[in-house]
């Protein structure tokens, strides 16, 4: 588990960026898969889901976690729920409830404004990210009152721009949509490839908001112990398992 080096600071909150390191699943899901979007077993899963809430000190019933879409789509959380929620983004300013997300190479974030007490968790793949789900997210901010100012942005671990290779086409859709966003670019061998956390970064820095941390762990590079989709696919798996991240006020 890696922590903030922003959020571990404050004691009211518990917070952590899950790799694939202390669960029971076995094969290509070992180990700490956390997916129900996978092929693992499921009391594997749920097993794994409670090392996690035991890790972070919540209850299990108290784990909210999405039917993530790549979509824009905020969801304030005020009470536990029975029913999946559809979206990529949670807001709570509820004590013991813990928010979580998962990947396996899109980015976690996390989002805290320690005057009011809240928190977020959200999922940013590019697709998220390009749907604008982090000025969705900061605007819930600004309905509840928070100072752009007093927000603290952490992001977590994801696959870097030196294995992230897109197609001309990605390339075009981001340069239209915006010139600009050639920065975040890099071509190398005849191949293009985009840098996902400094794209999520410069978003919230548009949005005014600069006290951010980047988790400098690239998903796809095995040494990390991270699950990965793309590290999957070439290695020609039928699968792969999810890393989990999670966040919770005490």
């Amino acid at each position: 588990m890696f922590c903030s080096k922003k959020l571990i600071k404050f004691k009211n909150i518990r917070h952590g960026f899950f790799n694939r390191e202390g669960g029971v699943s076995k094969g290509i899901y070992k180990s700490l898969n956390c997916g129900p979007g996978s092929k693992d077993k499921i009391n594997n899963i749920k097993k794994n889901i409670e090392k996690v809430c035991k890790k972070i000190g919540c209850n299990k019933k108290n784990l909210i976690l999405l039917d993530q879409v790549h979509s824009n789509i905020v969801h304030n959380v005020n009470r536990v729920t029975k029913k999946k929620l559809k979206g990529d983004s949670l807001i709570t300013g509820k004590k013991g409830i813990a928010l979580g997300i998962l990947t396996a190479d899109c980015a976690p974030v996390f989002i805290y404004d320690p005057i009011n007490n809240f928190i977020s968790a959200l999922h940013a793949g590019w697709k998220g990210a390009f749907k604008q789900i982090i000025s969705k997210t900061i605007k819930k901010f600004k309905i509840k009152g928070s100072n752009l100012n007093d927000l603290i942005v952490v992001i977590g671990p994801c696959i870097s721009k030196n294995n992230y290779e897109v197609k001309k086409d990605f390339l075009n859709k981001f340069i239209v949509k915006e010139k600009s966003n050639k920065n975040f670019f890099n071509y190398k061998n005849n191949k293009i490839f985009f840098s996902l956390n400094d794209f999520i970064k410069k978003s919230f820095l548009d949005l005014g908001i600069k006290n951010i941390e980047i988790i400098k762990k690239d998903t796809y590079i095995l040494s990390n112990n991270f699950f990965s989709a793309r590290r999957s696919l070439k290695k020609k798996l039928n699968d792969y398992g999810r890393n989990i991240s999670v966040i919770m006020i005490k």
